[in-house]
């Protein structure tokens, strides 16, 4: 049974448009917009006021026939979507409950939603093969040729299957916020896995060259939005840089140099030499400023000090602190604009441009540590480099993370990866080795840095932290009368007059 809903533009002009009970309100959105000459993917509909689900069908939306429906403008700023996606089986064994989640932008296709599940890092550190399958067919004939298996998307009822459709983003599809479950099937085709990937090349090729265009310029996107990029799908991958080298094909520092002296003059330091340097020249971009030997107390050294019992004592100015603290979160504040989040944005960039040079020290696994100076320029690879330089076994893996455990800075010499814009690094910096699993005990127990390197370290001082001189170790003030009670004083120096207000009238 058809019905109608009638759709207002923001200048008041309207339209009606047809339904059917299975009508998505998507469909609704974008035909209305294509009639009034209007882009859908900046538009919403409201219903009394209230924000419709535009991923529902008609008949589970609550609209009534005939139903007026506004159209507003949606914010600049795409919202987060939390896609959890269903993998089938066999693939679905190593994965708890058979699920992967994590939050997407809205304006993200399909296609990059699923290759950002394929990487190691929207897995769970699980590799998963969703948009290059191949199945073998023409086993009679003996060809055992592969042939291309599509992945299907069932999103609520509505099945995904081609090109057209993964091009679409979250937000075309009706999801603007909160959680979707997407089932993943497979579909055999009669395609060569060769041909598929041809097709898929140039089928992507504008969007990624339309991406590689926004990733040149200033994003507040994380280093952990990357794609891990397959040897069948190159052209189709994200912009992101290729990857790394895996640590086991570290080579000796001979061949390091010979690597870093051939690479383009966008990844070089600048305090680099050119590549008709001496090789002896090049090595002191991997130089450490300083090297720090273990401590040799079991205690760290900072236990050591004598505390001061004052320093646990809470004060006057704490209190009052925390009651401002408490006062200022319990205002009311409303979400910043589009423009404000703009300046932020800005504000943030420009104060990353202004860092010239970071501290940068990292901490090895035998409390050993070594500073460098890290330039605008120099990107993760540069720090992995400069480590394997001073390493004892530099053929072992190792990853370099953040404080907190959860930021990992990628051996990748990409723009993507420059360590002061990217991973937003500035003045002194801690940074942690951590082994890989594959790494023996027994080279986990040998001394990390090489012997010429260990004799130059030295110990790590404390510094002397001077007392800071408490409010009630200052002198206090001469007390002096009020001068109120001076004024109202007698000669004699007697007792405070009682002022006239108080009195009641004479007697």
């Amino acid at each position: 049974m058809s019905s109608h809903v009638v759709v207002i533009a923001t200048d008041l002009r309207r339209t009606t448009i047809k339904v059917q009970p299975g009508t998505y309100l998507i469909d609704v959105l974008q035909e209305a917009c294509k009639k009034l000459n209007l882009a859908s993917d900046k538009y919403l509909i409201k219903h009394n006021q209230k924000q419709v689900d535009l991923a529902v069908p008609f008949r589970t939306s609550g609209l009534s026939p005939g139903a007026k429906l506004e159209l507003v403008q949606k914010s600049k700023t795409p919202s987060a979507v939390q896609i959890a996606l269903q993998i089938p089986h066999p693939d679905a064994r190593e994965i708890p409950g058979g699920r992967l989640i994590r939050k997407f932008p809205s304006d993200l296709t399909l296609w990059k939603v699923l290759r950002q599940f394929e990487s190691g890092d929207a897995a769970a550190g699980r590799n998963v093969n969703i948009t290059a399958r191949g199945a073998a067919g023409g086993v009679a004939s003996g060809s055992g040729q592969l042939y291309y298996e599509t992945p299907v998307l069932n999103i609520m009822g509505r099945e995904l299957a081609t090109f057209a459709d993964f091009q679409k983003t979250l937000s075309q599809l009706g999801h603007n916020s909160g959680s979707v479950l997407i089932r993943l099937s497979y579909k055999r085709t009669d395609r060569t896995l060769f041909e598929a990937m041809e097709q898929i090349s140039q089928f992507f090729k504008e969007s990624e060259e339309q991406d590689q265009k926004v990733d040149g310029s200033p994003a507040d996107k994380k280093p952990d939005d990357e794609v891990q990029e397959q040897p069948q799908d190159a052209a189709m991958t994200d912009p992101a840089p290729q990857p790394s080298k895996a640590p086991t094909d570290i080579q000796q520092p001979p061949a390091q140099e010979e690597q870093h002296t051939n690479s383009t003059p966008a990844e070089q330091h600048p305090q680099e030499p050119s590549p008709n340097a001496e090789p002896s020249t090049a090595k002191d971009a991997y130089q450490p400023v300083n090297v720090f030997l273990a401590p040799t107390g079991t205690v760290p050294a900072a236990a050591l000090a004598p505390p001061d019992e004052a320093d646990f004592t809470p004060t006057l100015a704490h209190a009052q602190l925390h009651q401002a603290r408490l006062q200022d979160s319990s205002r009311n504040r409303r979400l910043p604009s589009d423009k404000e989040l703009e300046d932020r944005a800005a504000a943030e960039g420009a104060r990353l441009a202004a860092i010239t040079s970071v501290l940068v020290k990292v901490r090895f696994p035998d409390n050993t540590s070594s500073d460098w100076h890290v330039g605008p320029a120099q990107t993760g690879a540069f720090l992995y480099e400069a480590v394997r330089h001073v390493m004892a076994s530099p053929q072992h893996p190792f990853h370099l993370v953040l404080p907190g455990g959860k930021t990992v800075i990628r051996n990748d010499a990409g723009p993507r990866h420059e360590l002061i814009k990217s991973y937003k690094l500035a003045g002194r910096v801690l940074v942690n080795l951590v082994w890989d699993d594959g790494v023996p005990a027994a080279a986990r127990k040998q001394p990390f840095l090489k012997a010429n390197f260990a004799q130059q370290g030295q110990a790590v001082r404390l510094p002397d932290v001077p007392r800071a001189v408490d409010d009630d170790d200052r002198p206090a003030p001469a007390q002096q009368q009020p001068r109120a009670e001076r004024s109202d004083s007698g000669g004699d120096g007697g007792a405070k007059k009682m002022p006239k207000w108080f009195k009641f009238g004479k007697k």
